[in-house]
């Protein structure tokens, strides 16, 4: 079938929730994709940074294939030994004792909001405005955006606050008596890849610990090694009662998970939440494989390095359009002074996949495994359409 008789096929069968680009993608290497006409991209997009390790890799592919010939699935019944392999892993490299497996971001963020009421005992919700953290109901109460919220408002759980980003005196103006927990992306990326100032999660930590509210960051998007860190707050020197994740961990399977201190964790009970998928051996196999890949292969030296270099080569463009270039490693916004949609159209058509978020903002979160020669190709034809 071709592209025009695929596409079709959505039109007349799908439920209608996303807006897609024009083509059907067949098959991956590395950084670039190839759709089923043959014409072939760089993918600066990578999934929206879940692609963490690009596409077709020797290791991950391995993995999975090498699990899918023992167990897929089993429930969470029984254990199986690649998720308590990744548990110990994991938590060793991190400042967390717990971990607990989810299917997803918004899973994991709606795991993480029910430990801190139940470790609390209270039930308000400190999140921020231009947020992302997830589509369920009590994730999209959470998420600041308010053309989210406007369909669903008569079924949005109660309790949820949200207050300006990157403000510390609209955090401390919001607190109650009532007050759970705060939850905040240490980079925010739907909103436009938004980096807040230096001391902004140092505060909010030393808030949480003065009045026993839980710290949540969502490290969704931010996590295994985006930004330059195995996870992002690293940056901000602080340490959370709470850290989400999914995206890049399990390099394209679906997957997310939840860590947390001995002290938040051990409210859960048997039976306060559960998963029928989470943590399953194939999922499980896959993010060892990345989480291996990433430190094996020194991925963090390459995000840093070509990272750092991505951002320098933004800022030369020097063009009117641009009012900022921001981000940290792997995750790079480009805002313009005007609506970018057509722009993410006129870079497919040169080869290049990318993504416009906050209406203005270009957002790159391509491969870790990206080189400095991709950015040259990706820079050169921006600089041209620019």
């Amino acid at each position: 079938m071709n592209t025009k008789e695929l596409i079709e096929i959505e039109d007349n069968y799908f439920i209608n929730t996303f807006t897609r680009q024009p083509l059907v993608l067949d098959h991956g290497e590395g950084v670039k994709v190839t759709d089923i006409d043959g014409n072939e991209y760089i993918d600066m997009f990578a999934g929206i940074a879940v692609n963490a390790l690009g596409h077709n890799h020797p290791k991950l592919v391995k993995a999975i294939q090498d699990q899918a010939e023992k167990l897929i699935h089993i429930s969470s019944i029984y254990y199986n030994e690649p998720a308590l392999i990744y548990a110990k892993k994991l938590v060793e490299l991190t400042s967390f004792d717990r971990i607990f497996y989810a299917n997803s971001g918004a899973e994991a963020n709606e795991g993480a909001i029910k430990l801190a009421v139940k470790y609390t005992g209270k039930s308000e919700v400190i999140s921020t405005v231009e947020s992302f953290h997830g589509r369920t109901v009590m994730t999209l109460a959470a998420t600041g955006h308010e053309h989210y919220h406007e369909p669903f408002k008569a079924i949005l759980p109660k309790g949820f606050i949200n207050v300006p980003y990157n403000d510390i005196e609209a955090i401390k103006e919001a607190i109650t008596e009532n007050t759970a927990a705060i939850i905040v992306e240490p980079i925010q990326g739907e909103g436009g890849v938004n980096v807040p100032d230096i001391g902004y999660l140092k505060e909010i930590e030393k808030i949480c610990h003065e009045k026993d509210i839980v710290f949540i960051v969502d490290e969704v998007q931010t996590g295994f090694g985006r930004c330059g860190t195995l996870f992002a707050h690293e940056l901000f020197d602080v340490k959370p009662d709470i850290m989400t994740m999914a995206k890049g961990i399990g390099g394209g399977v679906p997957m997310g998970g939840i860590l947390a201190t001995e002290k938040v964790a051990s409210a859960f009970v048997p039976g306060d939440h559960g998963t029928t998928f989470g943590g399953g051996p194939l999922v499980c196999a896959a993010a060892n494989a990345v989480l291996d890949t990433i430190e094996e292969d020194n991925l963090l030296d390459n995000v840093n390095e070509v990272g750092n270099y991505f951002i320098e080569e933004l800022k030369k463009l020097d063009k009117e359009i641009i009012a900022d270039v921001r981000g940290k490693g792997l995750m790079v916004g480009l805002e313009l002074t005007k609506p970018g949609a057509e722009y993410v159209d006129k870079l497919r058509e040169k080869g290049f996949l990318i993504n416009c978020t906050a209406d203005k903002v270009l957002r790159f979160v391509p491969p870790l495994i990206i080189t400095k020669e991709d950015i040259d190709e990706f820079v050169k034809a921006l600089d041209e359409i620019l």
